[in-house]
């Protein structure tokens, strides 16, 4: 298992406790991801893996609507990611990204990795669970921010950077810098 498995592994793990904890009522609770809800979080996860997927000509197959069970959508979607991340050849598999050439297990770690502890997050809030993500996962997706660049201001990435509350801890601080508010 590479250092890219392992943690995605491991954050796709936290992400899945996470969605096994929302209580049934809370599916439909207002996300701090604008417009989205609680499933749509799940959903928009679910549908990201697909999208890497495709990049290199694979796809989720036939997995569980995030309607029906969104617990077993993202268990089934998470799966197939792992699987491809455990086989050499076609974690290496190449395309052509938009910062130029580069690998499944590389966007993997860069893309959706960081989306998996921010959305982690963005669940928890909707659903109201804890929402305290592990300190060497903050440090490590606020120093892969700068891969993104200006990008990650983008449509649909990330909100406009908030100014934290003086003394916030780092969880706060990144939080604030991809547009979100923890206090």
């Amino acid at each position: 298992m590479s250092d890219i498995s392992e943690r995605y592994a491991r954050l796709s793990d936290a992400f899945a406790s996470t969605v096994a904890a929302v209580p049934d009522d809370r599916w439909t609770a207002p996300s701090p991801c604008e417009g989205w809800t609680a499933r749509d979080v799940v959903r928009h996860v679910v549908d990201t893996q697909g999208m890497f997927l495709r990049l290199v000509g694979r796809d989720l197959g036939d997995i569980p609507s995030v309607d029906a069970d969104p617990a077993a959508a993202w268990d089934a979607a998470r799966a197939v990611v792992r699987a491809d991340l455990d086989d050499p050849e076609l974690a290496d598999a190449g395309y052509e990204g938009y910062f130029g050439p580069t690998t499944f297990a590389r966007s993997v770690d860069q893309f959706l990795s960081f989306d998996l502890v921010v959305h982690r997050w963005d669940l928890a809030r909707a659903a109201g669970l804890d929402d305290r993500l592990d300190p060497e996962d903050v440090r490590w997706a606020h120093g892969n921010t700068a891969a993104f660049g200006d990008s990650m201001r983008g449509n649909g990435v990330c909100g406009p950077e908030l100014t934290p509350p003086e003394g916030a801890d780092a969880q706060t601080r990144f939080l604030a810098f991809v547009g979100r508010r923890a206090w």
